[in-house]
């Protein structure tokens, strides 16, 4: 069995054939998902395809990206997070590929998640971008190592996986894994600990090799655990079983 560790079913082009993916995510021994909020315009969405779903989780949070929504407080935070269909906080984190200028905004919101995460006892999902040493940096200042993670798609450095795993994050690999020029990508899943990795989809983006080009769903994360399998020479089976226990042993409150 397997886990989507990071979805996005509440978009458009998923949101709308929700029976359809839940029965392709049957079909493909995909077990759960975490549906992971962005915003909190849409966070109702989020919460509704886990309180719809019982293998479906969700998160509350504010993509870095985002600049022009709601900006979440602490106490804004907590409270939506005590909802027991909601597992972490995020994603939350820094994005400077996309954005540029004064990004001191982007860093506040980082630091917010991090302090909600530690009074909801809830783990962080953090996505960073071209922005690496200043994310480990504000996670080490603001003691994310008290409640951990995970690093979401990521894309980074060996150096950088193995500073998170440091504090207690996990490396979650996307489809971004099976594309042929992931060299490194690659070389970072063949190394760290299984015991420290999870796979997702990101769903509708990131659709892996075979599918590539096309709308990205949870059935597509074996392919994932294929590739790191291919990788580490172990079985599709060892990875999704591997992984599936990781996620659980993070999201506590999914058990």
């Amino acid at each position: 069995m397997f886990v989507d560790s990071h979805c996005h079913i509440n978009f458009p082009g998923l949101a709308e054939q929700q029976a359809a993916i839940l029965a392709r995510m049957k079909d493909g021994a995909v077990s759960h998902a975490l549906c992971v909020s962005v915003n909190l315009q849409d966070f109702p969405q989020v919460l509704a395809m886990a309180e719809n779903h019982a293998n479906v989780y969700a998160s509350v949070g504010v993509h870095p990206d985002h600049k022009d929504t709601e900006e979440p407080s602490i106490a804004r935070l907590v409270e939506l997070a005590a909802h027991p269909r909601i597992v972490a906080i995020g994603e939350t984190g820094l994005d400077y590929f996309r954005l540029t200028g004064d990004l001191e905004w982007q860093r506040e919101r980082f630091r917010t998640h991090i302090r909600a995460a530690k009074q909801a006892c809830k783990p962080l999902i953090i996505h960073t971008r071209a922005a690496a040493q200043d994310t480990l940096r504000i996670m080490a200042e603001e003691g994310a190592a008290e409640i951990g993670g995970v690093m979401h798609c990521f894309t980074e450095s060996l150096e950088v996986a193995q500073q998170a795993m440091a504090m207690g994050f996990y490396i979650s690999f996307s489809g971004i894994v099976t594309f042929r020029n992931a060299v490194a990508l690659k070389h970072v899943a063949q190394t760290i600990p299984l015991e420290q990795m999870l796979i997702e989809t990101d769903s509708p983006y990131l659709a892996p090799v075979p599918h590539r080009g096309e709308t990205n769903e949870p059935a597509f994360v074996r392919h994932v655990a294929g590739e790191i399998a291919r990788l580490r020479g172990i079985s599709v089976e060892e990875v999704g079983a591997i992984t599936s226990r990781n996620f659980f042993r993070l999201f506590k409150a999914a058990a």
